[in-house]
């Protein structure tokens, strides 16, 4: 990291340069960053003064690629998005689709949906707090978190063959129902989770240089995160009671009980205990989802001519063909309304939100997302000033700051 002494321009901060301020470059390249992140320090000594994140480092352009793909093919763009919770992305895409072609998925599809969802939501606040102990050197805490996610990720290759970029969502439906044996992994994994959440709580939840590493560091109000638009775990922590899947209700969760977390601290250390009790509820969610999980198919019928047939249906009858034929073919697909709509989901982070405007072609005039870690990087300059050079990487990690949904 190089450390340049200069007076500096103020185009970072309103007070008047000051000869003895240091400018520090934090990133892109650094292993606190995670990521392609990079965040330009205005230093008294070791007092972070201003701080600007500078975007640009991952540029994928997965909004002008919506406008080329087909509303099938453009899943496994939404993979690359938040690349630690891809299931999350799926659903929120193929949601806002469904909403405007104005059709309802199966009652199996939507609790397999939540499944999947709510297991990419543990996977993704077991990353965070994975790397929130590693970067404050609780490196034995990082390998306990990860653990579980191992074996979600064996879950995913049950369901659908890939264990990362998944791209497991159609329109209409899924690709694949769940097969008997990764119903049983699901299960087993609701058995053995809660004692892997223990340990992760005991080593970290009480240990006291943690607790000196994040509490009151990063502090955000009540206020400040509705007039900053926050959502999700970073919202909750400064009290801020919204869930979509409560107050805006999509898929199958009116049938399932659970709790919004919330904390009143707004610290990173609240975050931190927040992600940790949406663990347990996301636990108690897909431990109903499995057990209640209603028999029937995985897609709409052919009455709406827009779900992908099975492989079976395409290899065994002649209407499986001409069917899979119309829909794939680039000069075929099914017809969307010429109209628009914004549907949003409690994604990991946040609220994740899709605004998809409509042509009548297979493809989108205009896809725009709302991705909740472009909100909160927006964040870290008003949360990191006045603290010291160390409390970056732990403001930093609580945000979860994902650069693949910065750079659109």
């Amino acid at each position: 990291m190089p450390l340049v002494r200069s007076a500096f321009s103020g185009d970072l901060a309103h007070d008047e340069p000051q000869e003895y301020l240091w400018t520090l470059n934090f990133g892109p390249q650094h292993p606190a960053t995670h990521t392609t992140l990079r965040l330009v320090l205005k230093l008294d000594g070791e007092r972070v003064v201003d701080a600007m994140p500078d975007i640009g480092y991952l540029h994928s352009g997965f909004e002008k690629l919506a406008e080329h793909l087909n509303y099938n093919q453009y899943v496994t763009v939404t993979d690359r998005m938040n690349y630690v919770s891809p299931m999350a992305n799926n659903v929120a895409w193929h949601l806002a689709v469904e909403r405007l072609l104005g059709i309802e998925v199966p009652r199996r599809c939507q609790y397999l949906r939540v499944i999947v969802a709510e297991l990419a939501r543990i996977s993704d606040h077991l990353l965070c707090i994975g790397a929130m102990g590693l970067d404050t050197g609780a490196f034995t805490h990082f390998l306990y978190a990860f653990n579980p996610r191992e074996q979600i990720n064996d879950i995913f290759e049950a369901l659908c063959g890939a264990r990362f970029t998944n791209s497991y969502t159609r329109v209409g439906g899924l690709m694949h129902d769940a097969t008997d044996e990764a119903i049983e992994m699901i299960r087993r994994f609701c058995r053995r989770f809660p004692e892997a959440l223990r340990d992760v709580e005991r080593m970290l939840n009480r240990n006291r240089i943690f607790m000196e590493r994040t509490q009151g560091v990063g502090v955000l109000t009540r206020e400040e995160a509705i007039n900053r638009c926050c959502s999700g775990p970073v919202a909750r922590a400064s009290g801020v009671t919204r869930d979509l899947r409560k107050d805006e209700p999509y898929l199958a969760y009116r049938d399932f009980d659970f709790h919004v977390c919330c904390a009143g601290g707004g610290d990173s250390y609240a975050r931190y205990l927040v992600r940790v009790a949406e663990m347990w509820e996301s636990l108690r969610i897909v431990q109903q989802a499995v057990e209640n999980l209603p028999p029937g198919p995985i897609s709409v019928g052919p009455e709406y001519r827009v779900a992908v047939p099975e492989k079976d249906q395409v290899y065994t009858t002649i209407e499986g063909l001409i069917s899979h034929f119309e829909l794939v073919m680039s000069n075929r697909g099914f017809t969307v309304p010429s109209e628009e709509c914004y549907t949003a989901t409690e994604a990991p982070n946040g609220e994740l939100g899709f605004y998809i405007v409509g042509d009548g072609s297979p493809r989108a005039y205009r896809a725009r997302c709302r991705p909740p870690s472009f909100v909160h990087f927006a964040l870290f300059p008003h949360l990191i000033r006045g603290h010291t050079l160390s409390d970056v990487v732990v403001v930093l990690g609580s945000l979860n700051i994902i650069a693949a949904e910065l750079d659109r």
